[in-house]
């Protein structure tokens, strides 16, 4: 419970903080939930903002064109920032990694529920 709290901690500042995600910390808050607190889960689950992102990752693997865009955005406005504060060569081959890693994983999710086809398990 206490890392799911943490999770939402860190989704809520990345509503305010450019450079901090907000959907990854909130599906991870919502797998902690499920396994820990059942009254945060429904907490997260009918929230107006959080509930439809959630039941779309769960149902469908999916997830919004507008998040996953913002999120490549703010990878690229992140990398960008670590050229311009001179990084190290080794931090940035391994920032440039792990960032074109999640961006795959983000580009080739489906970016809707499939109109008529079974949810996934």
């Amino acid at each position: 419970m206490v890392l799911g709290l943490l999770a939402v901690a860190a989704g809520i500042a990345g509503l305010v903080l450019p450079l901090v995600p907000t959907t990854p910390f909130i599906l991870l808050a919502a797998f902690c939930f499920a396994r820990s607190s059942p009254r945060l889960e429904a907490w997260l689950l009918h929230h107006r903002s959080f509930g439809p992102m959630i039941a779309n990752w769960r149902r469908h693997g999916s997830i919004d064109p507008r998040a996953k865009l913002m999120a490549i955005l703010l990878m690229l406005a992140t990398f960008g920032l670590s050229l311009v504060l001179r990084l190290p060569f080794w931090a940035l081959a391994v920032q440039a990694s792990v960032l074109t890693a999640v961006a795959i994983f983000l580009l080739t999710r489906p970016n809707e529920p499939p109109p008529n086809g079974p949810p996934l398990p």
